[in-house]
């Protein structure tokens, strides 16, 4: 019996056990294969898709979505499946490993809140043996990873906001990254530091407090950035929770500073 169907952007431990046996869902543990074979959730399976690249312009982008293609493949992953990430927990590992699957066109992707660490079902140990898939329902999605010149070309679009999660002196340009030729914040950012979007660590506020906090309706597009990406991956995860149409920009503020071309507020 098929339960195909659309999928959440996030979803709980409950949500996952109660669908853990439908013949359409993978796991996707994203953790490496040591810690999978260590102990992961039943038919897991382990998925290294890597991270975003800190600077991209679209021939990259292009680039890395046909070796992501490639990697979801090797992995028996066809773009047919819903496909549940799971990390140690913290949400670092499974929203850039989320974007990179969405790079590659899969349109069905979600990322397992609390990861292993709030996973309370059986835990399986042992290798698991990969079968790659020579067709797949794959078209590259280069959307899916914003660029510096995507943003700089919709600074005065109203349908996207570009929210800053850095802190305060960072995005004010007192502070900041000493590596970092300029210091500032993108044009017409919104300004809300990623812990606030937390609850505790890997777990987000509720939906209402971050749409409160972030002042957008639900199903608004939304960009993130911090200073290399990671603080915003997190910022991400949580926008998602929270109903939004919500990227990471990777590149973040390390790329946004080094390109004197691009304007810049403080």
């Amino acid at each position: 019996m098929s339960h195909v169907s659309e999928l959440p952007s996030v979803v709980d431990a409950e949500w996952l056990a109660a669908h853990l046996g439908d013949d359409d869902l993978v796991v996707g543990d994203v953790r490496g294969p040591n810690a999978h074979t260590r102990g992961h959730i039943p038919g897991s399976r382990p998925l290294v898709l890597g991270s975003p690249p800190p600077s991209a312009d679209d021939a990259s982008v292009a680039e890395l979505a046909q070796e992501i293609v490639l990697r979801l493949r090797r992995h028996g992953i066809t773009g047919r499946e819903r496909l549940v990430l799971v990390d140690r927990g913290d949400g670092v590992g499974a929203m850039p490993a989320a974007q990179l699957a969405e790079l590659a066109g899969h349109r069905r992707v979600a990322i397992l809140l609390g990861g292993m660490a709030g996973w309370t079902g059986e835990v399986e140990t042992g290798p698991y043996e990969l079968t790659p898939v020579r067709e797949a329902d794959l078209e590259p999605n280069p959307h899916a990873l914003p660029t510096r010149s995507e943003l700089a070309s919709r600074l005065d679009d109203s349908a996207l906001t570009i929210l800053d999660v850095r802190r305060d002196d960072e995005f004010t340009g007192r502070g900041g990254s000493a590596c970092d030729p300029r210091q500032g914040h993108i044009p017409g950012a919104k300004h809300v530091e990623v812990g606030e979007l937390y609850a505790a660590p890997g777990v987000p506020e509720s939906p209402e407090r971050i749409r409160d906090l972030v002042g957008l309706p639900e199903g608004a597009e939304v960009v993130a950035y911090c200073h290399s990406g990671s603080r915003s991956a997190l910022a991400t995860l949580a926008l998602r929770s929270a109903g939004y149409d919500a990227r990471n920009y990777a590149g973040s503020w390390h790329e946004w500073s080094r390109h004197a071309e691009l304007p810049l507020e403080r």
